[in-house]
Parts: C-alpha cells; structure tokens; sequence
C-alpha cells in the first residue's frame, strides 16, 4: 500500500509511515491511498466474526493492516490492543450501537477520555507516533488547529509521550468552558495552548501556511494530528465498519450515516469505506447554521465563507466555512484529476470558491457515491435535544442533535437503518443542554474536577510568524527526550 497526493497524483507513491509524521503533502495535497482496498462478502463476514468474538481492537487490527505494510502486523495487533481497552474507553465494546426510535440508531463514539468522537482516531495516532518516532529516534513537533474536540482530543493522546510536543491554536473565544478547560488545564511540559484572535478557519490557514513552509517545517520536525493526517481518517473507518456490524445481520444489508460535520473530515472516512465495499446506502451531510457543505450538495457550488460571515453557534465545532478533508472527496469525485484538483483548492478556493454545476460529477454525488445532506439551526437541535430527553430520557449534544434533524428529514426517504454518529457528551455544552431541558447534563466522574483546575494558554495574534516564534522557542528550550 502506497499514498499518493490529491494535487499531483504523479509523484512517488509514499509509505505509510511517512506520511504518519508528515501530515500535508509537499505540494500542499492530502494523501490518499493510490487505491482503496476492497471488501468482498468474505471478507466482511471475517470482520464480522473478528468484531463479535474478539473485539473492537481486534477488528480495528485488521482494518489497519488493510492500510499498512511497512509496520510489523503483531505490532499493529499490539498498537491496536493498548489503545481500545478498558478504562482508557469506559464501555467494553469501544464503540456501543443504541437504538433511538424507528429506524433512528446512534453509534456512540465519545466513550474515551474527552468524552468526544475524535478520541477513536487521537488515541491511536499517539500510539503509531511514539511507535514510529523510536524507530526512527527522532522528535515531532505537532501542530494544530482545533474548534472544540480536535485539540484536547490530541492533548490527552500525546501528553507526557517520548519526543513529541503538541502546539495547539484554538479560536479565542469560541470553545465552551468545558472545552477550554479540558486543554488549558494540562500542564504537562511537551502541551502549548494557543488562543489566537480569529475563528477556527484563521487558526487552520495558519497551520497550513506553517505546514506548506518545508524549511520550517523540516528544521522543526513539524507534523500534523489534524484530520488531514491519513492515519486520522483511517482510524474513523473502523467505527463505520464496526457500527454496520452492529445493526445487521447479514452482509446484504445496508445503513445509512447521518454525519455532524463542518470539517469533513468524519463522514470522509465513511466515503472511504463504501469505496471499500461497505454496504453504505446514504451518507447524510448534517451541518448547522454554517452551511458551506449543505449548499455544496444540494447547489453544486462550493463557497467558502469569510471569518467575519462565519457564523458562532451553539454547534461550535462546526463552525467552519472552508472544510479540509473536502479536497480528498473532490479528488475521488473528479475521477483522481490531480491537476484539477489542484486549480480547485490551490487557486479557487483561495479566491472564495468553486463550482462544479456544470460539470458532469456533480449529478453523480448522490447516485455514485451516496450523498445527501441538510442543515440544522439553534431551535431545530435545541427542540431535537428537549423531545428526545422528555419522550425518551436520551440526551445528547447539540453536534448529534443536528445529525438527528437532518436524518429525521431525510429519513422517509431512506430505507433501512440510519446510524447517527455522535460527536461528543452533552457536558460539554451545558448551556445549551440547560435551555432544551431545563436540567445541568451528568458530569461523568472522570471529569468532575476539571473545571477546577488553573488555566495554561497563550494569546496570540492572527500572525504566522508569532506561531512560528514560539514553536521555536519551545523546541529550543525543550529538547526531545
């Protein structure tokens, strides 16, 4: 298995482990497989049996070896088995399916140590990087950007490891208290918090004006934990797999997704798995009031927003108007036309965006490759919230709500089951948990000392060189052990 870049599928195909501790590609592309692995009925019958009689560990082993050949299998099986076990993951299938109503499902993924889906993929990546980096024995200087779950998802991945240290940008301002508190709390010495004035989409132009720079980059060690890391995306297949498992019985049967996303990054990586053969029926696009993708689906035209047109909702990791991992689909969708590929995103959508109307791939997003979407406002996931905890006693939070309006939308229209995946624990968001229901969410024991604790973050300015300053510093103060 070999990787390509989205913007110049003709370079040397790359290993895995490279592009594990490089992140973006040189020419400023993701990374993608040169092609997909494919799933036929054995082998899904395989996975089945692997998930239902060993586990989701087990199962996650054998996803990533699909992926992987430059790293020993017995030690893939071994990464796999350190990082989805109990407690680091509070419930012993890793990834519960729970039934809501009618043909309504949620597969839950916030059962790790921030309570939020992107612990399935951060976890794992910890594992593979110091694996990796004592191979090679060498640092990694990560850095990110984050809107909510990304940046303490990867904090408490990589906290305390060997030769890695993570530089986080949040926008100032725009987490939840619980959010901020989850990151500025660590102390631990390899952990930067920066909170830069700006939205998400700022901090993300300067991680990849950071990441674009090879001088620095190289000089520096600088990686990437954000979903434009491959090996991110490779791990959020499992749980497609694992959560069709869950709601079938037999390999003909197909679900449908209903993805919360403004990154893209998530339902990317269910793209991926029905390229690989996954019965996946739809992949529903669900965004709130930022709707850049919504309107991409349903108009043809990609139109990506200003900081000041993007709005600040009560969704607030989805408050993002230019979505990274749309590049990978694009790419796929336009037949692996690098070049292409490469105007659109390197050119376009620079200049506010593209359009692909009259282009003969936008008729075939929701025939060739599943897609629909819709968007969900303040009263639509507030009302979603309030319903289902009075009718049902079920309580989620506002990201999930709005994947649950829009499947409810779409529903009628889809046959068989709709698997909602959420996004985090309602604790995160209590204000908006508080005016649904009228009550504070649970506070899991595992967090009841977190608002406590003193707060470690740097503010910053909208300045690539000021990050870039401190990067430094830190590396220079703080050499790898």
């Amino acid at each position: 298995m070999r990787y390509i870049s989205t913007r110049d599928a003709s370079s040397t195909p790359t290993r895995f482990t490279d592009i594990l501790l490089g992140g973006l590609a040189p020419d400023g592309g993701l990374y993608l497989p040169e092609e997909y692995p494919r799933l036929d009925d054995s082998d899904l019958t395989r996975l089945r049996i692997t998930l239902n009689q060993r586990g989701y560990a087990a199962l996650a082993a054998e996803v990533l070896k699909l992926f992987i050949d430059d790293i020993p299998e017995a030690d893939i099986d071994a990464i796999t088995a350190r990082v989805y076990r109990s407690p680091i993951f509070d419930d012993e299938q890793i990834v519960p399916v729970s039934h809501v109503e009618g043909n309504l499902y949620l597969g839950h993924l916030s059962q790790g140590p921030t309570a939020a889906f992107k612990d399935m993929a951060m976890q794992l990546l910890g594992e593979l990087f110091e694996y990796e980096l004592a191979r090679r024995d060498q640092p990694l200087n990560i850095l990110g950007a984050t809107s909510g779950d990304t940046g303490s998802a990867a904090e408490y991945a990589m906290r305390g490891r060997d030769r890695i240290s993570v530089f986080m940008l949040t926008p100032a301002g725009r987490m939840t208290p619980f959010q901020q508190a989850q990151m500025f709390g660590l102390d631990d010495a390899n952990i930067v918090n920066m909170a830069l004035n700006g939205v998400f989409d700022d901090c993300q132009d300067v991680v990849k004006a950071i990441s674009g720079d090879a001088e620095f980059k190289a000089k520096y060690h600088v990686g990437a934990v954000n979903s434009i890391n491959w090996a991110r995306l490779m791990a959020q297949v499992v749980y497609y797999i694992s959560c069709w498992i869950r709601v079938t019985t037999d390999n003909a049967q197909r679900v449908s997704f209903s993805v919360p996303t403004g990154n893209f990054g998530d339902i990317c990586a269910g793209h991926i798995a029905r390229q690989m053969g996954l019965p996946i029926d739809r992949l529903i696009v669900a965004t709130n009031e930022n709707n850049v993708l919504d309107e991409f689906f349903r108009t043809g035209e990609y139109r990506v927003r200003s900081s000041a047109e993007t709005w600040e909702t009560s969704s607030p990791s989805m408050d993002i108007s230019r979505a990274s991992n749309f590049e990978r689909f694009i790419f796929d969708a336009l037949g692996r036309d690098a070049d292409r590929t490469k105007e659109l995103f390197g050119v376009q959508v620079k200049n506010g965006g593209f359009s692909l109307v009259e282009d003969e791939a936008f008729p075939r997003l929701a025939a060739e490759f599943g897609f629909a979407s819709g968007s969900s406002h303040h009263e639509d996931r507030v009302r979603e919230i309030g319903d289902l905890y009075a009718r049902l006693g079920v309580l989620v939070d506002p990201h999930t709500a709005d994947g649950l309006v829009v499947a409810r939308r779409l529903g009628e229209d889809i046959e068989g089951p709709i698997v909602c995946l959420e996004t985090a624990l309602p604790v995160k968001f209590s204000d908006t948990i508080r005016e649904a229901t009228g009550q504070e969410p649970p506070i899991p024991e595992r967090f009841e000392a977190i608002m406590r604790a003193p707060r470690r973050v740097r503010t910053v300015s909208n300045s690539v060189d000021e990050v870039k300053e401190i990067i430094a510093a830190h590396v220079e103060n703080h050499p790898a052990r």
